[in-house]
């Protein structure tokens, strides 16, 4: 397997797909039509330091994206982190590009306070199968934010840049924030089966003897298990129960803890064991935030 590459900055970046020196060194939109990758890069895959968010169109052809290859369909937008794995296009496939990348470095945001939210975009970590597909109008909401970013951090820089960069950027994320959750509405009915895939994954795990094998499950392990990342599983399943994976699982320890507190004279200790948890207060804490009482007082008090 070739060796991965990685690029560090916005200026290495660019001087790689063939651009100009960027205008801003930690911020950068551009045409796919405008890069020029050498041929010899071609198939080359490589991870970089920024955050990528990608918007295709009109494409013919797939491109490498983790240990996968995706199909764009028109009017598409991935979300890359820091770290994920991408393999350079054909020059066919970028020559039919009519998309357009914008990439920022974790600097920019740093000292904002949306270095505290950044991990709440959570569609930075789905997978590449899990884009956001935008209607013609979202795509002229999200095209005229971009464009706003790109004018001003092309003009000259001032004591306000930053803080107005950063402003639009968020304004960005927020409407892909919207738009997936409009994505997660209008195929409810599709999403419905996910969750009654993941209400069967949930309760054969419990009703096995996996939770005192193998511990309580992560939530990494459901999307595993329904070929999701876990991120984007979570999501869906919040907009279509309320609860995340991690309230789903707690909900059933929660369940199973109160019929064995009830139906045995079991140690609270043990059953925190059966339960999957390394440390009996790990299950009073967790018991207490969910009912108000410690596992001893609900025993009793039944």
């Amino acid at each position: 397997m070739n060796e991965i590459k990685h690029i560090k900055s916005i200026t290495e970046a660019h001087a790689i797909m063939g651009l100009p020196a960027p205008k801003h060194p930690l911020i950068t939109v551009y045409q796919d039509n405008d890069t020029s990758f050498s041929p010899e890069l071609v198939g080359t895959r490589f991870t970089t330091d920024m955050y990528l968010i990608l918007f295709k169109d009109q494409i013919s052809g797939s491109i490498g994206y983790g240990r996968n290859s995706y199909d764009f369909q028109n009017g598409t937008i991935i979300f890359i982190a820091p770290g994920q794995v991408l393999e350079v296009p054909s020059c066919e496939i970028m020559a039919q590009s009519k998309g357009w990348s914008l990439s920022f470095h974790p600097d920019l945001i740093r000292k904002s306070h949306m270095a505290e939210m950044i991990d709440e975009y959570s569609f930075f970590s789905y997978e590449v199968d899990e884009a956001l597909h935008l209607s013609e109008e979202e795509q002229k909401y999200i095209l005229e934010v971009v464009r706003q970013i790109e004018k001003e951090y092309s003009q000259n820089i001032d004591k306000h840049s930053q803080r107005l960069i950063i402003s639009n950027l968020e304004l960005l994320l927020n409407y892909c924030t919207r738009f997936y959750d409009r994505q997660f509405y209008t195929r409810t009915n599709f999403n419905k089966d996910f969750v009654s895939q993941f209400e069967r994954i949930l309760k054969d795990y419990f009703n096995t003897d996996k939770l005192g094998t193998e511990g309580i499950p992560s939530v990494g392990y459901f999307g595993t298990e329904m070929n999701m990342s876990a991120n984007y599983l979570s999501d869906l399943l919040k907009k279509e129960t309320g609860k995340s994976i991690k309230g789903h699982i707690n909900e059933m320890l929660i369940d199973k803890a109160k019929t064995s507190l009830l139906n045995s004279n079991v140690p609270v200790g043990q059953i925190a064991y059966d339960l999957g948890f390394e440390y009996p207060q790990s299950l009073s804490r967790l018991f207490k935030s969910k009912t108000g009482m410690t596992p001893h007082e609900y025993r009793n008090l039944n």
